[in-house]
């Protein structure tokens, strides 16, 4: 009864196989469906050595959400060369609303409504500051944060800067991206174009940050792509050779019943021929009188 039973088992297993087993001798091999064959498996091979590459690669995530880090500072160096003597270069680090940032190493004058003689001297120089600015100055450097290698932008004198935590496989920081625009304008008194002389950096920081994250294929995803890429092929290069096979077949058919019908019709007039031939001698013996 065991046996029985197990025997019934392997019967419905086997009858549940969606992989049947062809015989060999079943099996007609031709040169076309070879040459298919090799076709196919140089493609396969082929995408499967771009697709190990993808794996390989990786690639930048980016994500954005609201700044909340109220606690990281920015880190402010400029180095800038200017055609002047130093007694008459000034720096001042204002905020939106105009307001001096200052150290408290800087110290304040009292605001006097009477120049002294020695003020007015400095106001006269200070007119003098818009012709000096035209000669050649360079800004040699802006460096906003530590500088991070491999990560370069063009020194330029307008900056909007946008949070950014960075995490790769080999580093992990916090860093500011920034966009640049860049506007000149010439001050001339004579000509109606007021404003002050000089030379200006602004910058302000974005209320939202960008996550950078670099990410790579997981291994199940590349089990998957490739199991599809092979299948695939696979299936439609099968389907295809039949479609183009049962064509050919057609084709083949139609050339044989047309060769077939032409033999054909020549054997009926050679038979018609013939049968007259041998009417018109029964019928001449007979008017001759022929034994």
């Amino acid at each position: 009864m065991n046996k029985l039973r197990r025997r019934s088992t392997i019967n419905l297993v086997k009858e549940l196989d969606a992989f049947p087993k062809v015989p060999e001798s079943y099996v007609e091999t031709s040169a076309f469906g070879g040459t298919v064959s090799l076709i196919v498996f140089i493609l396969m091979a082929l995408l499967t050595i771009s697709e190990f590459f993808v794996y390989q690669d990786s690639w930048m995530k980016y994500e954005y959400e609201v700044d909340t880090d109220f606690t990281s500072k920015l880190k402010i160096k400029i180095d800038i060369t200017v055609a002047m003597k130093c007694a008459r270069v000034g720096a001042d680090v204002l905020d939106v609303a105009g307001a001096v940032i200052a150290s408290k190493e800087l110290k304040y004058d009292d605001v006097s409504f009477e120049p002294s003689p020695k003020k007015k001297m400095w106001y006269q120089i200070l007119h003098q500051i818009q012709n000096r600015l035209r000669e050649e100055h360079s800004l040699q450097d802006v460096l906003f944060k530590s500088a991070l290698k491999g990560y370069f932008s063009d020194p330029v004198p307008q900056y909007i800067f946008v949070p950014t935590k960075l995490h790769t496989s080999d580093v992990s920081l916090n860093m500011h991206q920034f966009s640049v625009t860049e506007q000149e304008r010439l001050v001339s008194n004579e000509k109606g174009s007021r404003g002050v002389s000089g030379i200006f950096i602004k910058y302000k920081l974005s209320p939202l940050m960008v996550r950078v994250t670099e990410v790579h294929m997981p291994f199940s995803v590349f089990l998957v792509r490739l199991c599809g890429i092979i299948g695939g092929i696979f299936s439609t290069s099968g389907l295809v050779h039949r479609l183009i096979g049962y064509f050919v077949d057609i084709v083949c058919c139609q050339f044989r019943l047309v060769t077939m019908h032409d033999l054909l019709l020549k054997k009926i007039k050679q038979s018609i021929t013939m049968n007259h031939v041998l009417i018109l001698l029964i019928g001449f013996c007979v008017f001759q009188g022929c034994p």
